[in-house]
């Protein structure tokens, strides 16, 4: 009688090797317009890296700074906030029911600075020279440019450290996940310091176009106001991104977080809220103090209540009120209105309110909206990927 013989061990490559391949059917809706718009996407980049900036994009003397910079970078980081602030909640404020969400906001946190980071090489005329800022030429070591680039890269490093034991849990290295998790606490100090660096560094920019931002956006306070709104920011996001996770990814959920799942969403809405209404009170104060009451009366005034009130205030009361009747729709749509908010204040800074007493008007090609899409399809391509893999939804140990 013939022995059967045991199975012969897969070693960790073999096992990369087999997690590459695709899991689940390819040809759906989504993988089919995903393909569309990263196809059509790295053929738009090709022309721009041939041919120039001007080939594909409106960006000129008077704007050299376009939707790449606006919505991929200066938006982009805002709404990748959540994993510092989840992080800094757990870790050093031990608010233990939060704990579910830790690995996914900051793999969400982490790809989004990975590829918004990509997504700045493509605005660079010379994208060669993308070290200048990190090691100082022509810049200079006290420059604002040189701290944000600084607090990017490490920051990234940091996100990734942090999510380091999900990878080492991937790939049952349990040695080198112990050795990884005893980092934690002290990464996630370094990336909350680094991250709320970065996010004032972003503002602190703008504090240099006095003469080109409109005074209803301009302000001595752009850094605190970046900091405060980045919060809400990315607790809006892991909101919306938590609720459609939640659908589509619940067979990988730890049954034992789905009756957790609306306490959670109700504590985030209580945290967005009450930032909010923080934010206001300093846009009130920096309002009065600057004495912009005669900018009311015209378009841009009637722009920038647009943003306050009803992108901002608007979605602050809902988030009161869905917290308190305990409403998920009401908390959803305040999310959203929130995250829309947040996007139209980074492109009235960057963008719409920025040299607004020239002639010239900056307006995106239809080619730079394809590009930014592409960056965000991709993310989420890569977002699907590891969360299909990796034990992104489950508790460390678990």
């Amino acid at each position: 009688m013939a022995v059967a013989q045991s199975q012969a061990p897969v070693s960790r490559w073999q096992f990369i090797l087999q997690e590459l391949k695709p899991k689940g059917p390819l040809l759906t809706p989504f993988n089919v317009l995903a393909a569309f718009i990263i196809v059509g996407g790295l053929i738009i980049t090709a022309i721009r890296f041939i041919y120039g900036l001007g080939a594909v994009t409106n960006l000129s003397q008077e704007y050299p700074w376009g939707l790449w910079i606006g919505f991929d970078v200066i938006t982009g980081v805002a709404f990748a906030g959540g994993a510092y602030i989840i992080t800094l909640c757990v870790y050093v404020l031990n608010v233990e029911k939060l704990q579910p969400i830790v690995r996914p906001a900051v793999l969400n946190g982490f790809l989004s600075y990975v590829f918004y980071a990509g997504a700045l090489v493509f605005d660079l005329g010379r994208p060669w020279h993308i070290v200048n800022p990190i090691i100082g030429n022509k810049f200079g070591y006290n420059s604002v440019m040189f701290l944000v680039a600084w607090h990017f890269l490490l920051y990234m490093l940091a996100e990734l450290l942090e999510f380091s034991p999900v990878i080492a849990e991937w790939l049952n290295a349990k040695k080198a996940k112990r050795i990884l998790e005893r980092l934690t606490l002290g990464t996630v100090i370094v990336g909350v310091t680094l991250s709320t660096l970065h996010q004032a560094g972003l503002g602190a920019l703008f504090l240099f176009s006095k003469t080109k931002l409109h005074p209803l956006w301009y302000s001595e306070f752009i850094p605190v106001l970046f900091v405060v709104s980045s919060v809400f920011a990315g607790i809006s996001m892991i909101l919306l991104e938590g609720t459609i996770s939640h659908k589509v990814f619940r067979d990988r959920i730890d049954p034992r977080y789905h009756a957790t799942f609306e306490e959670i969403v109700f504590s985030l809405a209580k945290g967005a809220a009450v930032t909010m209404y923080v934010y206001l009170f300093l846009k009130f104060l920096v309002f009065v103090h600057g004495q912009h009451w005669e900018h009311l009366a015209t378009k841009w005034g009637a722009w920038f209540l647009v943003e306050v009130i009803i992108f901002t205030l608007i979605p602050c009361a809902l988030f009161t009120h869905g917290y308190r009747q305990e409403r998920l729709d009401l908390v959803r749509i305040a999310a959203v209105m929130t995250l829309l908010g947040i996007l139209l204040n980074r492109l009235n800074v960057s963008i719409i309110a920025f040299n607004w007493n020239l002639p010239v008007t900056y307006y995106p090609t239809v080619w730079e909206v394809w590009v930014s899409l592409m960056v965000v399809f991709a993310e989420i391509l890569v977002f699907r990927w590891v969360v299909n893999r990796m034990p992104v939804f489950s508790a460390s140990g678990h």
